[in-house]
């Protein structure tokens, strides 16, 4: 990739085009084609395509999608398969119809099996059904893996595919309700602390694993495949370290400085019980991360206090 040619990063203010944007400036990147949603929709056909015309990317980074937690998953299905398949189906076409030379698609961890051995390799898609609890998500996400595949396969169109891990980091949405178990717990343990409170209540028993990596990691990753002969599959990609939900809530308990209790609401859905992706494909082609969990949980929390105006401001419009 000419790191000085005319790369597009769609959805350039979330988790992850943030964190590809701030990568690419430090790799000296300077024809950064960015656009927030107030002026261009991807769900539209229409607007895309005359981006595309006008525009003419050379490299397109697809990381625009509408993200959530189990509670979005289950509060807006509709939403989460509609807008995704829209978002994704522009900006392939679009992106080959116009002669871009590279497009790298995000996927998820999530469009594998719930059941799948571990840890979960890349050809284990599409093996078994998906959790109940992201379904929608994951199906748009599938969809999109496979436009890919299939623009690759009919068009010779240069597009590849990341599934990453978990994600967490500066830019992370921290919505009360709809966001992720990395921020949601962050602004529980933090407001809890505000206030005082003698305990604070998390979703599930604690017990399932998780796999997280910090966002800078994924960015470095993702410029590396960009960088990287194009493989036909998708590559996941992963930190290799897994902890349960109740170790995930004591580490930023500590990080934030909340010394109540804990208590898990057995009632409420655990979602998948492990998932721990297997990134041999990526480490073997000489990438790793280098973030670990316990300082990038407790960078990330100091980047949520410093923007903590901005984040209120974004939760009261969601």
């Amino acid at each position: 990739m000419d790191t000085h040619g005319r790369i597009y990063v769609a959805g350039h203010r979330g988790l992850v085009g943030s964190a590809i944007v701030r990568r690419l400036l430090a790799e000296g990147a300077n024809n950064l084609l960015l656009r927030t949603h107030e002026q261009l929709d991807l769900t539209s056909e229409t607007q895309v395509e005359q981006f595309f015309v006008g525009e003419k990317p050379e490299y397109v980074f697809l990381a625009a999608a509408k993200v959530g937690g189990i509670h979005a998953n289950s509060t807006y299905p509709a939403e989460f398969i509609r807008d995704n398949l829209a978002i994704q189906t522009n900006v392939i076409h679009s992106a080959w119809k116009h002669g871009a030379k590279k497009l790298l698609f995000l996927g998820s961890s999530c469009i594998y099996p719930r059941e799948c051995p571990q840890p979960i390799k890349e050809e284990y898609l599409l093996t078994g059904p998906l959790e109940s609890t992201n379904e929608w998500y994951a199906i748009a996400k599938i969809a999109g893996l496979k436009m890919c595949q299939a623009y690759r396969q009919q068009y010779g169109f240069d597009a590849i595919c990341a599934m990453p891990t978990n994600l967490y980091g500066p830019g992370d949405n921290f919505h009360p309700e709809d966001s992720h178990v990395v921020p949601a717990l962050i602004r529980r343990f933090h407001e809890a602390k505000q206030a005082k409170a003698p305990s604070v209540s998390i979703w599930g028993s604690g017990r399932p694993l998780r796999e997280f990596m910090h966002v800078d990691d994924l960015a470095d990753a993702l410029l590396f495949l960009m960088n990287d002969c194009s493989p036909d599959y998708g590559t996941n990609v992963g930190s290799g370290i897994e902890v349960t939900i109740a170790e995930l809530a004591r580490i930023i308990a500590s990080a934030v400085g909340y010394q109540g209790e804990l208590h898990f609401d057995k009632s409420r859905p655990d979602g998948t019980p492990r998932k721990l992706l297997d990134t041999s494909r990526l480490s073997n082609r000489g990438w790793a991360p280098k973030i670990e969990l316990t300082p990038g949980l407790a960078e990330t929390y100091r980047w949520f206090c410093n923007q903590l105006p901005a984040v209120a401001d974004r939760s009261a419009q969601q």
